[in-house]
């Protein structure tokens, strides 16, 4: 199914509106990951013609995102990336823990952006970033297309080197990025949680044998800002 190419134009009307000379598109992976930090770029692009092909990473093949994430890391003006580890996941909750890695993304840019183009409908940023939430943003805005695929793609790696170490290759990172799979159900059913795990989320209930390592969420709020992650496949 052919989809519409994302373009400059949230972009071009937060110049308009804001007077923002450099604008960031910001795009998370990894929310929804059983294993593995939440990862988030932070990418500007300016106003020029991206790479053919750019597009939400999910809509993109595993093979063309590998072969457009280089690309898209020597064309874009900056980017940068922020992680927030599963612990900081268990102690904060997802959405403080978003911010974080978020906020990380941003400070390590060379030029702090007079503006943020956020991917979804909750702005998770606050003050004192001036944010624009779009939904759908992975699709329709260049720089956060562009922060989607390289965030995608750099968290897979990292979760795929991760997964080569002998303790973890029964969970086979490498093929779901730590996402719920039959794989990695099974094998934590047979070995537990790994350091590696969310030691907060609802997957536990599921295993009787590990359940007792469940760490408690601090919030109810933060339990069900969350919940709506947890169970489908998006590897």
């Amino acid at each position: 199914m052919p989809y519409e190419p994302p373009t400059h134009t949230v972009e071009r009307s937060l110049r308009a509106t804001t007077g923002a000379k450099t604008v960031a598109g910001v795009d998370e992976v990894g929310r929804g990951a059983w294993a593995g930090p939440v990862t988030v770029c932070a990418a500007v692009t300016g106003l020029r013609r991206p790479p053919a092909g750019l597009t939400d990473s999910k809509l993109i093949s595993p093979k063309r995102r590998a072969e457009l994430a280089p690309l898209l890391e020597r064309w874009v003006t900056t980017f940068a990336l922020g992680d927030a580890s599963p612990q900081e996941i268990d102690d904060l909750g997802m959405t403080a823990a978003l911010r974080l890695a978020a906020v990380r993304a941003l400070e390590a840019l060379p030029v702090r952006p007079d503006a943020v183009i956020l991917d979804g409908k909750h702005d998770y940023l606050g003050e004192p970033w001036q944010v624009r939430t779009v939904i759908k943003g992975d699709q329709s805005c260049i720089a956060v297309a562009a922060a989607s695929v390289i965030a995608k793609v750099r968290r897979d790696t990292m979760m795929a080197e991760l997964g080569a170490a002998s303790e973890y290759a029964a969970f086979a990172f490498d093929a779901n990025a730590g996402y719920p799979s039959p794989v990695h159900r099974a094998a934590l059913e047979e070995w537990g949680p790994t350091p590696l795990h969310r030691l907060s989320w609802s997957y536990l209930d599921a295993l009787p044998r590990w359940q007792h390592l469940k760490k408690v969420r601090f919030s109810a709020e933060a339990a069900a800002l969350e919940s709506g992650g947890q169970l489908g496949f998006d590897f």
